[in-house]
C-alpha cells in the first residue's frame, strides 16, 4: 500500500505546479480564480484524455473529438509563497494552501472562509488491489448535495453512496443505491460560515463516497472518495454560493442544452402500444387523437423498443412491420399531429440480432478481455455484445445505422435507453479509448453519455437546421450538455412520488437541470386516484414530464384513466403550458449558468439554515415556491416559507405571509400549493396553449410582487431549430425597482418575431390601491368598474379581493417603462 505523507519538492512547467511526493506526484492547475484542480497521480503518468471536460487549461489527446464544444484557457497565474511549514497559492478568489507536514491541502475563500481541508496527514492513498482513496476533513453537521441521481433526502449527511451506474427497476427510491447515473459530485455546505464549495472527480471508475459514515479514534471527522483505479483528478469549485458552485460545475463539465420547446411538453408514452400484436401505429395515432378530444395538450411520443421487435427479440434499428406497417408514413403523420416520436433505441446488440454479423464485421464491439472476440452480457432476451462508443470507426458506424434506420424515417428525438453497461459483468472487458485502449471498468459511464452526443449531431448532421432532442436513462458528468434524463424505472407508490423530487433536485445541484421522473409510476400496479392526481400536479413542474408506464397489472396509466378526477388532471397539464414563458426561460437560464429549473430551497435560500434538510419543498425557477401534497387523505398542509422575503398565496388571492414561518393551508384534491416570493417576476400565457413547439403566446400574463429590487430574462425562440446560435432569438429585460413608486422597465434584443399582441400586469400590493399608472409617459385610465375594465383595450383597475393591481394594454412594440405609483394621495387636504 501506498500512503502519500511525504512532501520532496516542486516544480513548476506549463502554467501548472508539480509538487513531488515520497509516492505520487500532485498537479496544482488554476483553471480559473475559482476553479482548482488537484491531481495526484500514482504512477506518475498524467495523461489527459477526457471525454467530460468542457473547459481545460492543457492540451488533451480527445480534443479533437471536442471541437467546437471544449474551451482551451490560459491556465490562471497565482501568487505563491513558501515556508517551511507550506506553500500557498493565492489567487484573486482563492487562496490554496499546501501544508507539508502533516501533508494536505486547504482551500479558503478571499475573505479567509476555510472552503474544503484534506484530511491531513495521509489523505491520498494506493492500496494493494489498485483503489485509490482520498480523505478529507469534515464537520459533523456539515451538508452534501448532489452525487447525481441518489434515492433519499437531499442532504447525503452519514450516507455511503456507490457510484455504479444499474438498471435499477422498481427501486425503492427512499433507500436504495445505486440508480443509473454516475456522476463524482457533490457540493459541501458548512452550516457554521453558510458557504459552499463544489467538489469533482474526474474519473470513471467504479467509486463510493462514506460521507461521515465511520469515524476513527485516531483521526478528526473525516468523508472519503474510493475508485477502483485511475488518478485523484480532484477539482475543487469555489463561489461560496450554491448557485456560484454549480456555475462552475457547468463550466468546466458543459452547459446544459437548450432544449427544444417540444422537448418540454407533455410526452405521451406507454410500453402498451408498441407491443401489441399489430397495428401498434394505428394504436398510438388513437392515442393522441383522444389526447386531444379530452382537451389535454401533447408535444411528443416516447416510442417504445417494441417497435423494434424481431422474433420476440428487442433488435436495435430494425421495424417490426406487423406492428408498424408503413414506418414513414406513421412518423409523418405523429409530426402533422404535432406529436413527434423520440424512438427508443439500445447500445447492448443480441446474438442472435439479424445484422449480427454485419455489426461485428465493423469491429464495432466492446471486446471480451483475454479473447480476440466481442465481449458478452446479459441483455433483453439473452445474450448480447455492446456498442463501444470510444472508437471513432463505431461511432461512424453508430450515426450511420440510427441515420438510416430512425432519424431519416421523420425524427429529430433520440430516446437512448438501457444503456448503464451493468450487465457487462466483466470489468476487464477492452475499448478502444480512441487507439489507446482502456477497459469497460475504466470507462462504462462515458458510454451513454458519448451515445448522447452522436445522437445529437446525427440529428444535426442530416438537418443542420433541426434542434435535436435526446433523452437518455444513464449517463456521466456531462451528460447535461447533450440529454435530458428522467430517473429510470420507479415503482408506483406515494414513496416514490416524495423522494422523486430530492432525486430530481439532487440532480440539478450536480449540473443537470433536464431531469425528471416517470409520472404515475413505470412499474408496478396501476397508481390509485388521488395518487395519480397528486403525481401528475408535481410533474408539471418537472423538467422533463412524461406520463410511463409498463404497470404489471395489465392496466395503462393515461390521463383520462379516472373519469372522475380528468378534469383536475386537465387543469395541471393546461396550468404548465400557460407557464411556457416562465419554464423556458427557466431552460434559457439553465443553459447559460446550470441553474436547476426544480431548485431544493437551499439553492435560493442558502442564508437560511432551516431549509438546508428541506428535501421536498423546491423552487420551480426562480420565484415560485411548490410544497406539493405527497401524503393521502390529507385535509391541510404544512408549508415552510423561507426566511428574507415576503410569500404571497397563489391559491388564496395572494394572502400574505412572512418567510421564516411554517404555516398550514386547507388542501383539496384540486389544491397545489403555490408561493410567490417577494420581489417575483412571473411571464404566463394568458391565450390557452395546446402546443410548446408550435403554439405561441398573443397574451402575456405577468405576476409582479414588488417589495425587493429584481431583474428577469423572458427569453424565446423558435424553439425548434439552431437558428439561436446565430443570435436569431428574443431576449426582454424586465427590471423592477421601487416600493412608493415601482417602475418596470422592459428592453427587449434580439430579432426573432414578437408575437404577444396583449399584456396584463398583476402586480399585487396588499395595502393599498395606486394613486396613478403610467406606460411610457401615457397615464392610464383608472376603472372602478371591473365589467368596464375588462371591456376596455388599456387601464386599470385594483382588485379589492386580491389586492393587487391589474393593468392591461396594447404591446407597444418598443421598451418602455410602466410605472405604478403607490404614493399618498391626501383626498382631504386637497
Amino acid at each position: 500500500m501506498y500512503l502519500c505523507n511525504t512532501f520532496l519538492g516542486m516544480d513548476q512547467q506549463d502554467g501548472c505546479f508539480l509538487l513531488h511526493t515520497n509516492c505520487a506526484d500532485i498537479k496544482v492547475c488554476f483553471v480559473t480564480d475559482e476553479i482548482v484542480r488537484v491531481r495526484v497521480s500514482f504512477d506518475r503518468e498524467l495523461a489527459e484524455e477526457s471525454y467530460v471536460l468542457a473547459t481545460t487549461a492543457w492540451a488533451d489527446r480527445l480534443d479533437g473529438l471536442f471541437e467546437g464544444e471544449r474551451t482551451r484557457l490560459t491556465p490562471v497565474e497565482p501568487t505563491v509563497t513558501e515556508d517551511d511549514a507550506s506553500i500557498t497559492f493565492a489567487t484573486a478568489a482563492v487562496r490554496l494552501v499546501f501544508g507539508k507536514d502533516p501533508l494536505g491541502f486547504k482551500l479558503y475563500n478571499a475573505a479567509g472562509d476555510l472552503l474544503y481541508s484534506d484530511l491531513a496527514g495521509t489523505p491520498y492513498t494506493l492500496d494493494a488491489n489498485r483503489r485509490v482513496t482520498h480523505y478529507s476533513a469534515m464537520t459533523e453537521d456539515d451538508c452534501f448535495y448532489g452525487f447525481g441521481e441518489k434515492a433519499g433526502e437531499l442532504n447525503k449527511n452519514k450516507r455511503f453512496l456507490r457510484q455504479r451506474a444499474t438498471d435499477a427497476m422498481g427501486y425503492d427510491a427512499e433507500v436504495m443505491d445505486t440508480l443509473y447515473k454516475h456522476i463524482p459530485f457533490y457540493i459541501r455546505l458548512d452550516r457554521a460560515t453558510a458557504k459552499a464549495v463544489g467538489v469533482y472527480y474526474n474519473n470513471f471508475y467504479e467509486s463510493v463516497f462514506n460521507m461521515g459514515c465511520e469515524k476513527s479514534n485516531y483521526w478528526s471527522r473525516y468523508t472519503y472518495w474510493q475508485a477502483d483505479g485511475g488518478d485523484i483528478d480532484l477539482f475543487l469549485l469555489a463561489g461560496d454560493t450554491l448557485a456560484r458552485v454549480v456555475d462552475n460545475y457547468t463550466r468546466l463539465t458543459g452547459r446544459p442544452a437548450l432544449l427544444p420547446k417540444r422537448a418540454l411538453g407533455y410526452q405521451g408514452s406507454s410500453m402498451y402500444y408498441p407491443e401489441l400484436e399489430k397495428d401498434s401505429d394505428d394504436a398510438v395515432l388513437e392515442f393522441i387523437d383522444t389526447i386531444k378530444e379530452e382537451g389535454f395538450p401533447i408535444d411528443g411520443f416516447h416510442l417504445s423498443s417494441g417497435y423494434t421487435s424481431y422474433n420476440n427479440k428487442r433488435c436495435v434499428f430494425t421495424w417490426n412491420t406487423d406492428r408498424f406497417k408503413d414506418p414513414r408514413a406513421y412518423f409523418a403523420a405523429m409530426n402533422e399531429k404535432g406529436a413527434q416520436n423520440v424512438p427508443n433505441v439500445k447500445p447492448g446488440i443480441l446474438l442472435c440480432h439479424p445484422w449480427f454479423d454485419e455489426f461485428n464485421a465493423k469491429g464495432v464491439f466492446v471486446k471480451d478481455s483475454t479473447q480476440d472476440t466481442y465481449g458478452v452480457g446479459k441483455w433483453w432476451g439473452g445474450d448480447g455484445a455492446f456498442w463501444d462508443y470510444t472508437k471513432p470507426e463505431a461511432r461512424k458506424a453508430w450515426k450511420e445505422y440510427l441515420t438510416a434506420n430512425v432519424i431519416d424515417i421523420g425524427t429529430d428525438s433520440i430516446w437512448d435507453d438501457n444503456c448503464e453497461y451493468d450487465s457487462l459483468l466483466d470489468k476487464d472487458c477492452r475499448c478502444d479509448f480512441d487507439g489507446k485502449g482502456g477497459t469497460i471498468g475504466q470507462l462504462k459511464p462515458l458510454m451513454s453519455t458519448l451515445m448522447c452526443k452522436l445522437g445529437n449531431e446525427a440529428v444535426v448532421e442530416h438537418n443542420p437546421k433541426a434542434r435535436p432532442y435526446v433523452v437518455c436513462r444513464s449517463g456521466s458528468a456531462g451528460i447535461q450538455k447533450y440529454a435530458q434524463t428522467w430517473c429510470g424505472d420507479n415503482f408506483t407508490s406515494w414513496k416514490t412520488l416524495r423522494y422523486n423530487i430530492p432525486i430530481i433536485t439532487g440532480m440539478g445541484l450536480s449540473g443537470q437541470p433536464n431531469e425528471g421522473a416517470d409520472i404515475g409510476g413505470f412499474h408496478g400496479p396501476a397508481p390509485e386516484e388521488e395518487l395519480f392526481v397528486r403525481w401528475v400536479q408535481n410533474g408539471i413542474f418537472q423538467p422533463r414530464f412524461s406520463i410511463h408506464s409498463a404497470s404489471n397489472d395489465n392496466t395503462v396509466t393515461e390521463p383520462w384513466m379516472y373519469r372522475g378526477s380528468a378534469g383536475l388532471i386537465r387543469d395541471a397539464i393546461l396550468l404548465r403550458y400557460r407557464m411556457t414563458p416562465y419554464l423556458y426561460s427557466a431552460e434559457y437560464e439553465a443553459s447559460l449558468t446550470g441553474a436547476p429549473i426544480m431548485r431544493p430551497l437551499v439553492y435560493e435560500f442558502q442564508n437560511d439554515p432551516k431549509v438546508y434538510d428541506e428535501s421536498f419543498e423546491f423552487m420551480f425557477g426562480r420565484d415560485i415556491l411548490v410544497a406539493n401534497v405527497v401524503e393521502p387523505g390529507v385535509k391541510s398542509w404544512k408549508v415552510y416559507l423561507p426566511a428574507g422575503c415576503k410569500w404571497y398565496d397563489w391559491n388564496n388571492n395572494f394572502a400574505c405571509y412572512e418567510g421564516g414561518q411554517t404555516i398550514e393551508v386547507p388542501v383539496d384534491m384540486a389544491t397545489i400549493p403555490l408561493f410567490i416570493r417577494e420581489g417575483a417576476v412571473i411571464p404566463m400565457a394568458d391565450n390557452q396553449l395546446m402546443s410548446m413547439a408550435n403554439d405561441h403566446m398573443t397574451d402575456l400574463h405577468l405576476i409582479l410582487a414588488p417589495g425587493k429590487d429584481s431583474a428577469y430574462t423572458l427569453y424565446d425562440d423558435d424553439g425548434v431549430t439552431n437558428d439561436f446560435k446565430q443570435g436569431i432569438c428574443r431576449k426582454t429585460g424586465i427590471t423592477m425597482t421601487g416600493t412608493d413608486v415601482v417602475k418596470v422597465a422592459f428592453t427587449a434584443t434580439g430579432s426573432y418575431t414578437d408575437f404577444v399582441e396583449r399584456v396584463t400586469v398583476e402586480m399585487i400590493r396588499k395595502d393599498r390601491s395606486p394613486f396613478w399608472v403610467a406606460l411610457g409617459d401615457k397615464k392610464l385610465e383608472h376603472f372602478l368598474n371591473r365589467r368596464k375594465f375588462e371591456a376596455a383595450e388599456e387601464g386599470w383597475y385594483y382588485s379589492q379581493t386580491k389586492k393587487a393591481v391589474l393593468v392591461k394594454y396594447a404591446n407597444p412594440r418598443q421598451d418602455t417603462v410602466l410605472t405604478v405609483s403607490f404614493e399618498d394621495f391626501d383626498l382631504i387636504g386637497m
